[in-house]
């Protein structure tokens, strides 16, 4: 019997993992089951089951993890973060995706396109799955809702992803389809915007009170299964993407354009304010649910590695977490939510992870790319000036000479000068050493957290010889280290700033084994990401609205400031930063630039930006603006000319209307006759 069992499970995972080629491959695969019985020995089984819900979520890995390296997606990179290598400009046996033909547009229809195949295919399963585990007779009846509710968060999911990189998608009915029809009758169109977010967003909630019972244990430990606040973030982010300016009141040539094969438009033109309530309101169901917080270190007062402590401000410096910073370590409190110091079970701020599961390009492997050469590491993955111009001084107040280059200055000039010895002897300026620019002099904690600036320190404490560890990095033309630019090669960094999030002090890529880099879990959603998303959705009203809560009653939304600092207030408190001034609270359209920047440090590299800057519809603007950095052609003899930034000249950028929304591939067009191709990518029949 036990044979005939795993024969059964066998069959129908081997069906479940194949390719699939046609528009009905997609739908369901219930027409594949040879009879009732064979289906219904594989969902009374709770091992059988289990093991086609791991089938449904291994579709979220590889192309459809939120945090990767550019190896399987590049919209990690925007214009916050670059990767410099799989360029063929240097390198002509690269013929794959570079950051210049992403950043230009220059990508083809078939670019990236596994999403599309994978999530449908998921979709498909998770409806399998939903319909049929009903039937099992080894789960209790809160198993039995929990498993379902965890299927219906996988297919909602996957739908979040579709809809967020190719915009409206169609949305494929349960049942009640005749999978013998031709492919045209079993065409479906392309749903609206919010027809998208909505049928998302009621999945979510639904799979919160089917997981209630049992999902609500997992708490924050979403890196194995989803959670009830997995589940309600997830719906948080859709509803502030559907009321977004992207899809809530669009008027553009884009969106115009953007129709399903009727002709009708798919983009709502009618602004509507009650979304942003909506999204408020979802954003507090997670807020209200008292599992999540925002990860800390307590202060150390000591020691080489004592806590820099942020200058007084008269508020928060002088009072203890989570009122205040005096009793923690804002660098390290950022830095080890990120760099594999916890275990995804002991964050208190990851909400949804894949864990260490994100394939070949997982984030260890961007940490290899973001190392120094002298560590091994590629040296390729880097930052923009605008990003690190965007970090304040460590009162909260912007760096002199801040955006000058792009024409956003406010007439001040950048600072000259550099750590002397005498300086770092004295203790100043920490933790800058010798021959560091003073320009990164006195930054706020998330900078030194992020930002590997030219001459920062890198512990490297799994390099096998001492001499290699705690190394200073300088990344001048021909630095003996190998670290700056080489013409001869690909690896250096185009900016000559790199990456210092997610670098644990242990890691190092010595002899190319990513096993001397420590694991790390992807924090696809995370509570700063929710906090924010809060105060961004109330910042946006002028009226008051009723909205119900996730779980009964309801709340009274509104732009009150005291709620909207109940989003500020966390994020900026464990980075060390002040408070904004009353008069930003007071502006809605100052306070929406100061949430946006917020974002943009906050979030960075966690796949936010590429994003936000489509919702936000001011892609157009930021990613057109040429790319700055240091001049890295500059020897240390010329430290001046190399600190002062200029156009990097191997980075190139562009925004067009096509690059709203990701380019649907030729063959989908080919198998779904209702399926419509997004504006501006040219499809023949």
């Amino acid at each position: 019997m036990m044979n005939k069992k795993i024969l059964y499970i066998v069959v129908l995972l081997v069906i479940s993992l194949g390719t699939f080629t046609s528009c009905s491959d997609y739908l369901d695969s219930s027409s594949y089951f040879k009879d009732r019985l064979t289906e219904e020995k594989v969902f009374q089984s709770k091992v059988y089951s289990e093991e086609w819900l791991a089938n449904v979520f291994e579709e979220l890995r590889g192309i459809n993890a939120d945090v990767a390296s550019k190896g399987v997606t590049p919209h990690n990179f925007a214009d916050d973060m670059y990767y410099g290598d799989r360029d063929s400009d240097y390198d002509p046996s690269k013929d794959e995706l570079s950051y210049n033909k992403f950043k230009m547009g220059l990508y083809t229809e078939n670019a990236k396109q596994g999403t599309w195949t994978r999530c449908y295919r998921g979709i498909r399963n998770a409806s399998t799955f939903i319909h049929n585990i009903y039937m099992n007779t080894e789960m209790s009846e809160n198993e039995i809702e929990d498993y379902r509710g965890q299927a219906r968060f996988a297919r909602a999911y996957l739908y979040w992803l579709l809809l967020r990189k190719y915009g409206p998608i169609p949305l494929l009915p349960d049942e009640g389809l005749d999978y013998t029809d031709s492919y045209n009758d079993l065409a479906i169109p392309r749903s609206t915007y919010e027809d998208c977010a909505e049928f998302i967003s009621n999945e979510m909630l639904l799979a919160a009170h089917e997981m209630e019972a049992l999902g609500m244990v997992r708490g924050q430990d979403g890196s194995a299964r989803p959670s009830v606040g997995a589940a309600l973030a997830t719906r948080a982010k859709v509803l502030i993407y559907a009321a977004s300016p992207l899809a809530n009141g669009n008027n553009s040539t884009f969106a115009t354009q953007l129709v399903d094969d009727q002709g009708n438009m798919l983009l709502s033109q009618d602004y509507q304010e009650e979304k942003w309530a909506k999204a408020a309101a979802a954003a507090k169901d997670v807020i209200e649910l008292g599992i999540y917080h925002l990860y800390t270190v307590p202060v150390q007062l000591t020691g080489d590695d004592a806590t820099i402590i942020p200058p007084d401000d008269n508020n928060f410096s002088g009072k203890a977490w989570p009122d205040g910073w005096a009793d923690i370590d804002p660098a390290k409190s950022y830095a080890q939510v990120f760099d594999g110091t916890l275990l995804p079970s002991g964050n208190p701020e990851l909400i949804f992870t894949r864990g260490n599961n994100q394939d070949g390009e997982s984030i260890r492997s961007m940490v290899a790319h973001q190392l120094p050469r002298s560590a091994t590491g590629w040296n390729t993955h880097g930052l923009t000036q605008k990003l690190v111009d965007a970090y304040a001084m460590n009162d909260g107040t912007d760096i002199p000479g801040k955006d000058m280059e792009i024409g956003r200055g406010d007439g001040s000039s950048r600072v000259g000068g550099y750590v002397t010895q005498e300086d770092y002897d004295a203790g100043l300026y920490r933790p800058l050493m010798p021959g560091v620019s003073l320009q990164y002099a006195n930054r706020e904690p998330r900078f030194y957290a992020s930002v590997a600036f030219n001459g920062s320190f890198w512990s490297l404490l799994n390099e096998s010889q001492e001499r290699n560890r705690n190394q200073q990095v300088f990344y001048y033309r021909n630095d003996p280290t190998g670290n700056g630019f080489n013409s001869s090669n690909a690896y250096w960094l185009r900016t000559g700033f790199g990456v210092k999030k997610y670098v644990h002090p242990s890691d190092t890529f010595e002899g190319g084994d990513i096993g001397n880099i420590v694991f790390k879990s992807e924090p696809a959603i995370r509570y700063a990401d929710i906090l924010l998303m809060y105060a961004e959705a109330l910042n946006e009203l002028d009226g008051a609205y009723t909205i119900p809560s996730w779980n009964g009653g309801n709340y009274n939304i509104a732009r009150d400031i005291v709620e909207i600092q109940k989003g500020i207030h966390p994020v900026r408190i464990r980075a060390g930063v002040p408070d904004y001034p009353v008069s930003a609270y007071s502006d809605k359209n100052e306070l929406r630039k100061r949430i946006k920047r917020e974002r943009f440090i906050e979030l960075l590299a966690e796949g936010q930006r590429y994003y936000d800057l489509r919702r936000w519809m001011d892609a157009d603007e930021e990613e057109a603006l040429p790319i700055y950095g240091c001049n890295i052609l500059m020897s240390e003899g010329e430290r001046d000319l190399f600190h002062r930034p200029i156009a990097v000249w191997a980075l190139e950028t562009t925004f067009a209307d096509k690059m709203w929304f990701w380019p649907i591939s030729f063959s989908e067009l080919k198998r779904n006759s209702r399926l419509t191709q997004n504006p501006g990518w040219k499809y023949n029949d």
